[in-house]
C-alpha cells in the first residue's frame, strides 16, 4: 500500500503506521440504516483491572486496563495499534476464546485508552516495551504463565521490541499483524498529512463510530461500535467556550454530510464569527498522534531483523502480500516464520476479519502445541 500511497488509493485500503489507514467514504443503499450505537466492553471481556505499576523507582501511578477472558491455557497478550485501545481486540477475543483454551489480556498502552501515567508523552519503543514487562510482572509475579504476545501495527512493533529485549521470560510465541519495517518506513512521510485529513471532533460517539466505518478505518460495524469508545473522549470544554480553537468548529463543518435517506443532516454548526454557535458536548481523539512523530522511526527501524532474531515460533498476518520487505521475504523463504495473507481486509485486520484472524492464530497455537481446541469446536 505504502509504496503506492503517493500514486492513488488502493481498493484494499492502504495501511499507515500506528494502526491507521486511509480510505474514501462508503455509502449504503436507500433504506438501509446501520446501528452505530456504542457497545459495552463487558459484552466481550470478563473483567477490567487497574494496576499500579512501579516505574524505574519513580513510582509513577500507572493504571493499565487489563481486560481478561478465560482462566486456563496460555495467555494471549494483546497490544493495539497507535491511536487505538485494548477495545480493538474485543470481537477477536470472543472469536479466539470460542475456539481454543486460552486467557486473553489486552492492554491500553501508555498515552492510549484509559491508561494514566506520569509521562504519557514518552512513547518510545524502549519505554513501552518495559511497560509491557512490568504489567505482566504486576499481574503474575515472578512466575508468569506461558505467554503468546500479539501486536497490531504500532503494537506489533512494541511486541517485537518486548520479545527481543526478553521482558517476557515465559514467552511462547510472537504474532505481528500488518506491520513491516520497509513499508512502514515508506509511509512515515505521509503520516502527518493523513492525520490532518481526519476530523478533529465528532458530535457524538455514534458519529465517531459512523465515521470510522464509512471512512474505511474499521470495516466491521460490530468492532467499530466497541473499539471507537477507546479512541475518543469528550472535549474538555464546550464548543462555545472562549478557549476553544477555531479548528474544532471548522472540523465539524467539514464532517457535515447527508443522512442515509439522502436528506441533509440536521446537525449544523456556524463558523466562528457568526452570531450563534451551538453549545454541544463534542468528542475528540484521546491521543494526538501528530505529537508522537519523534518516536515513529524508533518503532519501525530495524524491526524486520529484530523480528527474525526472536527465537520463538513466529506468525505474520498481513492484509496484502505487497507489504513484505526484502528481509522478511528472504526470511519467509527460509522458513523462519509462518505467514498468512488475509485479503479483503483493511489495515485493522483483526477488527475487519476477527474470525479469520482467530482461526489463523488458533491453528498456529494448536500446531505448536501451545493449547488445544475447545471441546465440540469443529475446525
Amino acid at each position: 500500500m505504502e509504496k503506492q500511497l503517493h500514486l492513488n488509493l488502493l481498493s484494499s485500503r492502504p495501511a499507515l503506521p500506528g494502526g491507521l489507514q486511509s480510505g474514501s467514504k462508503m455509502r449504503m443503499g436507500p433504506g438501509r440504516k446501520r446501528d452505530f450505537s456504542p457497545l459495552p466492553w463487558s459484552q466481550y471481556f470478563e473483567t477490567m483491572e487497574d494496576l499500579e505499576v512501579e516505574n524505574d523507582n519513580i513510582k509513577d501511578i500507572s493504571f493499565y486496563i487489563s481486560q481478561v477472558c478465560g482462566s486456563q491455557g496460555p495467555v494471549l497478550l494483546l497490544l493495539h495499534g497507535g491511536g487505538h485501545s485494548a477495545l480493538s481486540w474485543a470481537v477477536f477475543t470472543s472469536a479466539i476464546c470460542s475456539r481454543v483454551t486460552c486467557r486473553v489480556v489486552a492492554l491500553d498502552l501508555r498515552g492510549h485508552g484509559d491508561t494514566k501515567v506520569k509521562n504519557s508523552e514518552d512513547l518510545s519503543a524502549e519505554t513501552m516495551a518495559k511497560d509491557v514487562g512490568r504489567v505482566v510482572e504486576a499481574l503474575y509475579g515472578e512466575n508468569p504463565p506461558p505467554i503468546l504476545i500479539i501486536g497490531h501495527s504500532m503494537g506489533g512493533a512494541i511486541a517485537v521490541h518486548t520479545s527481543a529485549a526478553n521482558h517476557l521470560p515465559s514467552l511462547l510465541g510472537l504474532c505481528v499483524i500488518d506491520v513491516v519495517e520497509g513499508t512502514a518506513m515508506d509511509a512515515l512521510n505521509s503520516m502527518q498529512n493523513f492525520l490532518r485529513s481526519r476530523p478533529r471532533t465528532f458530535k457524538s460517539l455514534e458519529n465517531a463510530i459512523e465515521w470510522s466505518v464509512k471512512s474505511g478505518q474499521i470495516r466491521n460495524v460490530e468492532s467499530a461500535r466497541v473499539s471507537m469508545v477507546g479512541q475518543v473522549k469528550r472535549c474538555e470544554e464546550p464548543l462555545s467556550s472562549p478557549g476553544i480553537s477555531k479548528g474544532i468548529s471548522e472540523g465539524i463543518i467539514e464532517e457535515e454530510e447527508e443522512d442515509e435517506d439522502g436528506g441533509e443532516s440536521n446537525y449544523k454548526l456556524k463558523k466562528e464569527g457568526d452570531q450563534e454557535i451551538k453549545n454541544v458536548s463534542l468528542f475528540t481523539w484521546r491521543i494526538e498522534l501528530a505529537k508522537t512523530e519523534r518516536y515513529w522511526d524508533g518503532w519501525f527501524r530495524g524491526l524486520s531483523s529484530l523480528f527474525l532474531s526472536c527465537p520463538v515460533p513466529k506468525l505474520l498476518l498481513l492484509a496484502g502480500v505487497d507489504r513484505l520487505d526484502k528481509d522478511l521475504t528472504i526470511g519467509q523463504m527460509q522458513g523462519k516464520f509462518q505467514m498468512q495473507v488475509l485479503p479483503q481486509c483493511g489495515h485493522a485486520v483483526h477488527e475487519d476479519a476477527p474470525d479469520k484472524v482467530a482461526e489463523a492464530l488458533a491453528v498456529f497455537m494448536v500446531r505448536h502445541k501451545f493449547t488445544e481446541w475447545k471441546d465440540g469446536f469443529q475446525w
